[in-house]
C-alpha cells in the first residue's frame, strides 16, 4: 500500500495531520492471479481432430481436420475412411450386423415383418461351405442363359438376365417421363462393362492402357476357374473385351449424361423397332416377362442403335463368353473363395488399393441392405431413430426454405417472372419433404427365400425388384416411394418429384448429433439441407420445373446471368489437383460444386436468423460461425488410397473431400469474417475469380 494512499485515506480522517515515522514494516507477498479457466469446446467438435498450428486462413480442412488425419489409418478392408460418412456407416452395419444375426437365429421380436426373408437371405449367404461346393449349380446357370445361335437367342438370353438382376448390353426399368413427370414409362439405358466407365475402355492414357490388360488377364483367370481351358480362356478374355471396347466407344460419357436433354428419347414400340430394326424387341421383352410394355424413353439412340448392330454381327460364340463373363462378375458374391480372391485381388492392385477382403459378414450385411434394403431398414430405425432427429431436420428445412427465399429476392440478376416460379419451385420442393423413413414400408411377402442356396435367393430377390419396377409402368407415380433405403447414409433431392430426402441414416453425428451446439449442426446437417435444396437449381436441377417436368421456365436473360455464373465455379474447379497428375474435372462435378457453395451460404444465413430469435451457443471456445465452419468441416475430415482417387476423379460428380471444404469456403464471405482472414489469404478467391451462384 502506498504512502499516498496512506494519506489519503488518513486526509478524510484527520485533516492530513502530519504522521509520526513509522516502524519499516514487510509487505505480504501477493499470490498471482488465477488464469481464467479456458472456454469449453462447443459440443459435437472434436478438439483432437484440429491442427491448432494451422492457418485457417491458409488452409482450412487442415485446420479442422489436421489432427484426425495425422492419427488416422484407412482399414485394410477399405479403399478410403471419413469421420462422416464411413464412420456412420459402420455403426449402421454394425446396428443391421446384429438384427441380421437375430433374424437368422430366429430371436427379432414376434412379429417382425419379413423376418424370414432376413433370417434366409443372411444365413444363406454367411454358409461359406455351400459356397464352396456351389460352382456347379453356377456352371448351370450359365449353361442355361449363354445358349446364343441367332440375334432372337441373344434377345431371350437378355431378357431372362435382366430379369435376374444381371445386366449385360443394357438396363430396362422404370422412370417417370421427363418431359410428362406424372406418367410411368420404362427406360433403356447403357450397360454391359466391367470396369467403372466406358474411359477406362476408350482413352489412350498410359495408366488406363495398363488397367485393361490387367482386367484381360484377370477375366481369362476367371474363365479358368470356372472351368474353361487354360490355353482357350486368353483368347476369349481378348473377344470379351474387344466386345466391351466396341460398347464402350458409343456409350455417353458422364459429362454428357449431366445433360438431362440428352437422355431423353421417347419412343413407342414401333418405333423402337424401326430406329434400332436389328434387335429382336419382342422376344426380348417377352423373355423380360414384360411383353406389353409399348413406351421407352432410350437415353441414347446411338448405342440402341449399336445393341441392335452388335447383336446383328458379332459371332454367337464371342456372345457365349461375352455372357458367361457378365454372369461371373454380377455372381461374385456367390462364387467359391478362390474365384472371390482373385476378383479382391484385381480390383485391390487396380481399382480400390484396399489391402485385405472385407471379412464375409460385412459383405453378407452388404448384399442384404441391397436386396432386401426395406425390410432390413424397419430394424435399423427401430432400434436407432428418434422423433427429435425428424423434429430438428425439419425445423433446418423450414429454415433453410427461408434463406432460400431471402437469397432469391436479393437476387439482382434474376428477373420478377423467374423469381415467382423459382419461389414457387422452391415451396413445393420443401412442403413435398421426405426424413427418417418412409410412411408406408415396402412389401416383400411375394419374395421366396430358403436356406439353401445363396444363388437362389440373391436371383429371386433381383426378380421381385424388377417385376416391382415394371409393374409401375404405366400405373400413376407413387411420390410416397424412396429413392434409398432409410439406413444409407447419404441424402438426395428428386428433381422429377421436386422433393428433398434425409434418411434416418445419415441423421446421425458428426452429421446430425442431438448433443451438438446448434452452431455445430448448423455448419454440419444444416448445410446438407442446404445443399440438397441447392441441387434442385443447379445446372441440371432448374431445368426441372415445379410439377418435375424438363422444362424451360426461365427468361432468357435469367437463364444467360445462370450459365456466368457457374461457368465460374466450373472454372474454379478445373484447377484444382485430384490425386497425383490427376485433375478435378469441374464439368463433371459442376452441380454438386455448386450444391455446396449453396447449401453452405444459406445454413449459415439461415444459422445467423435461428440465434437471432432465440440466441444460445455462446461462452465457447469458438463464436457461433466458427463453429458453424467447423462442423461443416469435420464432417468431411476424409482419408483416400490413389487408387480409388484415381477412379472417383473419373467417374463420381462430387469432388475430392478437401477441394469440398476450400474450394467453396474461398467464395464465401461469412467464413473471411468468420476467421478474420486477410483478403489476400491463400484460402480466398480473388477478386474476380470469386464465384456466387446462390
Amino acid at each position: 500500500m502506498s504512502r499516498l494512499l496512506v494519506c489519503s485515506s488518513l486526509v478524510l480522517s484527520i485533516a492530513c495531520a502530519t504522521p509520526a515515522p513509522a516502524a519499516k514494516v514487510e509487505a505480504a507477498p501477493t499470490a498471482p492471479a488465477a488464469p481464467p479457466a479456458p472456454k469449453p469446446m462447443p459440443p459435437g467438435l472434436d478438439e483432437s481432430a484440429m491442427d491448432l498450428k494451422a492457418d485457417p486462413c491458409t488452409d482450412f480442412y487442415q485446420y479442422a481436420c489436421g489432427g484426425w488425419m495425422a492419427a488416422t489409418e484407412i482399414p485394410a478392408d477399405r479403399a478410403l475412411y471419413s469421420r462422416g460418412f464411413v464412420s456412420i456407416a459402420e455403426r449402421n452395419e454394425d446396428v443391421q450386423h446384429q438384427a441380421l444375426e437375430e433374424a437368422a437365429a430366429g430371436k427379432l421380436p414376434e412379429g417382425t415383418p419379413f423376418a424370414k426373408q432376413l433370417g434366409d437371405y443372411y444365413a444363406a449367404c454367411m454358409d461359406e461351405a455351400k459356397l464352396e461346393k456351389g460352382l456347379p449349380e453356377i456352371k448351370a446357370f450359365i449353361a442355361k442363359h449363354t445358349v446364343v445361335k441367332s440375334p432372337k437367342d441373344l434377345a431371350k438370353a437378355l431378357g431372362e438376365l435382366h430379369q435376374v438382376g444381371i445386366h449385360p448390353l443394357f438396363t430396362v426399368e422404370s422412370m417417370q417421363d421427363l418431359k410428362k413427370s406424372d406418367e410411368v414409362i420404362a427406360t433403356i439405358d447403357q450397360s454391359g462393362l466391367g470396369l467403372p466407365d466406358r474411359d477406362y475402355f476408350v482413352e489412350k492414357d498410359e495408366k488406363k492402357q495398363k488397367i485393361r490388360e490387367e482386367y484381360q488377364g484377370y477375366v481369362a483367370r476367371m474363365l479358368v476357374l470356372l472351368g474353361e481351358d487354360a490355353k482357350k480362356a486368353p483368347k476369349l478374355a481378348e473377344q470379351i473385351v474387344a466386345l466391351e471396347t466396341r460398347l464402350a466407344g458409343k456409350q455417353q460419357t458422364r459429362v454428357e449424361r449431366r445433360e438431362p436433354a440428352n437422355l431423353y428419347h421417347r419412343w413407342n414400340l414401333d418405333g423402337l423397332k424401326a430406329k434400332a430394326k436389328d434387335f429382336p424387341w419382342d422376344a426380348y421383352l417377352a423373355a423380360l416377362g414384360a411383353p406389353k410394355l409399348t413406351a421407352f424413353n432410350v437415353t441414347s439412340e446411338a448405342y440402341a442403335q449399336e445393341i441392335a448392330a452388335a447383336a446383328k454381327d458379332v459371332k454367337p460364340d464371342v456372345w457365349k463368353a461375352y455372357l458367361t463373363w457378365t454372369i461371373v462378375r454380377s455372381l461374385v458374391p456367390a462364387l467359391p473363395k478362390a474365384m472371390q480372391d482373385e476378383n479382391f485381388a484385381f480390383v485391390s492392385k487396380n481399382l480400390s488399393g484396399a489391402k485385405a477382403d472385407r471379412p464375409r459378414w460385412k459383405k453378407c450385411v452388404s448384399y442384404t441392405d441391397h436386396d432386401l434394403g426395406f425390410a432390413l431398414s424397419r430394424e435399423f430405425v427401430r432400434r436407432t431413430f428418434g422423433d427429435d432427429g425428424k423434429a430438428r431436420t425439419n425445423a433446418m428445412v423450414q429454415a433453410l426454405q427461408a434463406s432460400f427465399l431471402k437469397d432469391l429476392e436479393a437476387s439482382k440478376w434474376m428477373d420478377e417472372a423467374t423469381r415467382a416460379a423459382a419461389k414457387t419451385k422452391l415451396e413445393r420442393m420443401v412442403g413435398n419433404n421426405k426424413i427418417g423413413f418412409p410412411d408406408q414400408w415396402r412389401d416383400y411377402s411375394t419374395l421366396v427365400t430358403s436356406r439353401d442356396s445363396f444363388l437362389t435367393d440373391s436371383l429371386e430377390a433381383n426378380r421381385f425388384e424388377t417385376r416391382r419396377e415394371l409393374a409401375k409402368v404405366g400405373q400413376p407415380v407413387d411420390r410416397t416411394e424412396w429413392g434409398m433405403t432409410p439406413a444409407t447414409v447419404n441424402a438426395y433431392n428428386e428433381p422429377q418429384k421436386n422433393e428433398i430426402v434425409f434418411p434416418a441414416g445419415i441423421l446421425q453425428p458428426p452429421f446430425f448429433n442431438r448433443e451438438a451446439s446448434d452452431a455445430v449442426n448448423f455448419g454440419s446437417m444444416g448445410m446438407v439441407v442446404g445443399h440438397e435444396i441447392t441441387h434442385g437449381f443447379d445446372d441440371e436441377g432448374r431445368q426441372f420445373d415445379v410439377d418435375g417436368n424438363l422444362k424451360d421456365w426461365w427468361s432468357e436473360a435469367s437463364g444467360k446471368a445462370f450459365v456466368e455464373k457457374v461457368a465460374c465455379v466450373k472454372q474454379q474447379f478445373d484447377g484444382y489437383t485430384a490425386v497425383d497428375d490427376v485433375k478435378v474435372k469441374g464439368d463433371l462435378t459442376l452441380g454438386e460444386n455448386v450444391a455446396d457453395l449453396g447449401g453452405l451460404k444459406l445454413a449459415h444465413a439461415a444459422m445467423n436468423d435461428w440465434f437471432a430469435k432465440k440466441g444460445g451457443d455462446d461462452g465457447y471456445r469458438f463464436t457461433r460461425s466458427q463453429q458453424f465452419f467447423l462442423g461443416f468441416a469435420q464432417s468431411w475430415c476424409t482419408k483416400v488410397r490413389p487408387e480409388t482417387a484415381r477412379v472417383r476423379a473419373a467417374t463420381d460428380p462430387h469432388a475430392p473431400p478437401y477441394w469440398r471444404v476450400n474450394g467453396p469456403l474461398g467464395n464465401v464471405e461469412a467464413f473471411r469474417a468468420a476467421f478474420s482472414c486477410n483478403e489476400k489469404a491463400p484460402m480466398l478467391r480473388q477478386g474476380p475469380a470469386r464465384c456466387e451462384v446462390w
